[in-house]
Order: C-alpha cells, then sequence, then structure tokens
C-alpha cells in the first residue's frame, strides 16, 4: 500500500509542453511503465493555463484540488472547483485547465494507457 500526496513543491516543468497552453507543472504520484497500473498526477495550472484536445484510451477522473477550472468535451463545457470530480469516458475528446481569471489544480487518476495529443482542436480556441 501506498499514501501519497499531490505536493505544489514537487511539480516540475512538463516533460511534453506542446501539450499544454499556458504555465502548468507536474508532480507525478504514481507512473506506472505498463498498462493497467493506476497514474496519478497534480496539476497545477496558472490562470488561462490549460491543456490542448486530447483523447485518452482509458476513462479519467480529475478530482478538483484548488482554483476553479473548466473541463470541456466536444459537447459542454463545465466549471469546477474544489471538491469536485469530472470523469472523462474513454475515447472522449477533452481538455481542461484553469478559468482565465483564477489558477486551478487538480489530481489526475487514470489506467495508464495511450493517449492521443494529434486530435483536432474543434471549438478549444473559444476560451468564452
Amino acid at each position: 500500500m501506498e499514501v501519497l500526496r499531490p505536493e505544489r513543491r514537487e511539480a516540475r516543468e512538463p516533460e511534453k509542453r506542446e501539450h499544454f497552453s499556458g504555465p502548468v507543472q507536474l508532480h507525478y504520484l504514481l507512473r506506472p511503465e505498463q498498462p493497467g497500473g493506476v497514474e496519478l498526477i497534480g496539476v497545477y495550472f496558472s490562470a488561462g493555463a490549460r491543456t490542448v484536445p486530447h483523447v485518452h484510451s482509458t476513462d479519467q477522473a480529475l478530482y478538483i484540488l484548488e482554483g476553479e477550472g473548466i473541463v470541456a468535451t466536444e459537447d459542454e463545457r463545465r466549471t469546477v472547483r474544489p471538491g469536485d470530480i469530472a470523469v472523462i469516458p474513454a475515447g472522449s475528446w477533452h481538455w481542461h485547465g484553469a478559468t482565465p481569471t483564477s489558477a486551478m489544480a487538480h489530481l489526475s487518476m487514470r489506467p495508464a494507457g495511450p493517449t492521443d495529443w494529434t486530435v483536432d482542436r474543434k471549438n478549444w480556441g473559444e476560451i468564452g
């Protein structure tokens, strides 16, 4: 058993900056090398920062730790706050990040597996 805690002071710049727009830092708590293990990442977004659209091969849960953020799919955008949990089904086009006026942090939880970061950006450029 492991007991883990996301810590901002442990967060570092992403290895692949092209997966984000704006300042973001990541704290990898669990990073399995084989598919099926649980990946846990504390993600710290500055105001206005967010992921680019992507699709995971596995379900993803985002537990909001602090601030105010947005989780968006092709069909909807939801504002999220501390204590909220957004669940994104496998195969769903989505993006997530901070609002333009508030930083946000979440814990990303999902079984390890591929992510497609080359999907069409669709309505991602529309911030409002």
